[in-house]
């Protein structure tokens, strides 16, 4: 991309938009398009193609989603299901008629099945039954995934896919009713802490083990890969290192400074029991994560201190 290049960063405000556009004006592209949901809605194909049609980008990172925990996804299913196919359907079409360049979509690595190989490389994409409680997105995220393909294999586009692991940073999503476990766990330690419980009370066994990436690491990979990435296999985006929640509890408890005990309900789902995705794809190309967990759990905190709504 050169610098000037017209860049539409669609979903802007939600943890991965933001970060690209940090990431974009840190690298001096300046020349960003940015609308927010309450001026665009995404889900609606005519307000969609009214915008490419008036806006003409050049260049496309498809950040929109509808994202969410297992609780989210398991309570609102045909919602994580149809907003996110209307949304990507809409971007990766509109980019498509209006002549983009290039586009790169934001995918995600619960797309891999349930009890895949791990790590899990890309190849694995299709090859089992999906994890249950996230299905309904993982169906949405490979449509995406698909739809770019058909439009390079049709048309000659230049859309492609990239598949993060599991993001944190700032501007997260802290809600206990639809965020994810790092934040999550942030938010329930600080909350013991400040209301000096005896203890906090945890979902599942603390046994699965899962893949962190900070955001901005992200970001830098995304930038990265609408440079010097051209084709439709999708790509892993990730550390290459995962944890137990069990641990990750155990790191987030003590950055926090809660003093007290951890209580594992076991009641409720652990989900994939490992998810650990393969970046030797995108370490081949020259990219590799910055950010330790440790380093990215204290900014995340720092963040959530000075900027969560509800402490």
């Amino acid at each position: 991309m050169h610098h000037d290049a017209r860049i539409y960063v669609a979903g802007h405000r939600g943890l991965v938009g933001a970060a690209l556009v940090r990431c974009l004006k840190e690298k001096g592209y300046n020349n960003l398009i940015l609308v927010p949901s309450s001026e665009l809605d995404l889900r609606d194909q005519t307000a969609v193609n009214t915008f490419y049609r008036e806006s003409r980008p050049e260049y496309v990172f498809a950040a929109a989603a509808k994202v969410g925990g297992i609780m989210a996804n398991d309570s609102c299913p045909a919602e994580f299901l149809y907003d996110n196919l209307m949304i990507e359907a809409n971007l990766i079409h509109g980019a498509f008629q209006y002549g983009v360049k290039k586009l790169l979509f934001l995918g995600s690595t619960c797309i891999y099945p349930k009890l895949a190989p791990q790590p899990l490389k890309e190849e694995y994409l299709l090859s089992g039954p999906l994890e249950t409680t996230n299905e309904w997105y993982a169906i949405a995220k490979i449509a995406g995934i698909k739809l770019c393909q058909a439009y390079n294999k049709q048309f000659g586009c230049r859309f492609i896919s990239a598949m993060p692991t599991n993001l944190y940073g700032p501007g997260d999503n802290f809600d206990l009713k639809t965020s994810h476990v790092l934040p999550a766990l942030i938010r329930k330690f600080h909350e013991a802490k400040v209301q000096g419980n005896a203890d906090a009370t945890i979902w599942g066994s603390g046994a699965p083990r899962r893949e962190f990436l900070h955001v901005d690491d992200c970001a830098g990979a995304c930038v990265y890969l609408m440079n010097v990435y051209e084709d439709s296999a999708i790509i892993n985006v990730g550390t290459g290192e995962d944890i137990t929640i069990h641990d990750l509890a155990l790191l987030i408890k003590s950055v926090v400074g809660f003093k007290g005990g951890i209580i594992y309900d076991s009641s409720k789902p652990d989900g994939t029991p490992r998810k650990l995705v393969d970046i030797g794809k995108i370490q081949r190309l020259g990219w590799s994560a910055t950010i330790t967990l440790e380093q990215g759990v204290r900014s995340t905190y720092d963040w959530y201190q000075s900027n969560a709504t509800t402490k």
